[in-house]
């Protein structure tokens, strides 16, 4: 495997960062999660433009245009004789002392890897998941903004664990008011009387590439979406839930906290915003 480093391809086992890296040492940095599809790099420009969103947030200045990283994605895909894979895109501070200061990072490093990824077994995209709600808050909008796509997930992590700890594959994250935020790393939606609703990005979920896609499907549908605020009692008694993102892209839920989501098993606008989620990665983004 190719790994593309620091302006160069490197074979995966010579593809190495400094322990002084600010990323490693502090989360410092940015990152995208990216999808390829049938040779075509799926909305390959939002997500460079997020990139640039985050790494301008946190006041880290890209040294590279948006053009030379995107030639670098696809150049690392071609050389890896990829048409299908997930490709993670990340941005570092830099090497830097043991202190906290990002000024003292002299240059950032990016590093780009191509490669397979299931996040979840097929099955459940037939017969959908059963999640959780758990403990852990997201982390107020306040404190860190859900925009900013940084290297530190650890709050995720820690609602993954306990999860896992719960049965469950996936788990619906409240913010500190006890609203619906997002999933450990998904995006949810539901289905009432016809509409799609999602939680708005001010509760604590990010702005998904895959969710901003599903608003732009539904309404090409006829399907009115909006961004609510909402509770655990409105995914309960909600007609179908379903989750997005690049490495879950679309996938049903059936049940949450031991209740079963409208007939117990996915649903019709589920159904119709898969198959035209399918025939769009094919098409919108950058052709290898």
């Amino acid at each position: 495997m190719k790994i593309f480093l620091d302006g160069a391809w490197v074979d995966s086992a010579e593809a190495k960062i400094s322990v002084f890296d600010h990323g490693l040492l502090y989360g410092d940095g940015v990152f995208e999660g990216i999808r390829l599809y049938g040779g075509n790099v799926f909305r390959l420009d939002q997500h460079l433009e997020r990139l640039e969103y985050s790494a301008k947030a946190i006041l880290l200045e890209l040294p590279w245009s948006r053009k030379e990283i995107s030639d670098a994605v696809c150049e690392t895909c071609r050389l890896n004789n990829l048409t299908d894979a997930y490709i993670r895109l990340v941005v570092t501070r830099g090497v830097g002392d043991l202190g906290l200061s990002p000024w003292l990072c002299k240059k950032p490093s990016i590093f780009i890897i191509a490669d397979k990824i299931a996040l979840y077994p097929a099955k459940y995209y037939s017969e959908g998941l059963e999640i959780v709600t758990v403990p852990t808050r997201r982390v107020n909008p306040a404190a860190l903004s859900p925009a900013i796509k940084s290297l530190n997930y650890l709050n995720n992590i820690l609602a993954k664990i306990e999860a896992r700890q719960f049965g469950a594959l996936e788990a619906i994250m409240l913010n500190d008011q006890g609203f619906v935020a997002e999933c450990t790393g998904d995006n949810i939606f539901i289905v009432h009387k016809g509409r799609i609703i999602t939680p708005a990005a001010q509760q604590g979920a990010l702005k998904g590439i895959t969710r901003d896609a599903v608003f732009d499907i539904a309404r090409r549908l006829g399907i009115a979406v909006e961004e609510h605020d909402l509770t655990r009692y409105d995914v309960w008694n909600a007609d179908e839930v379903f989750l997005t993102g690049t490495g879950a892209e679309v996938i049903p839920v059936v049940k949450l906290d031991g209740r079963q989501i409208g007939s117990g098993k996915p649903g019709a606008v589920f159904g119709r915003v898969l198959e035209a989620f399918r025939k769009a990665v094919l098409t919108d983004g950058t052709r290898l």
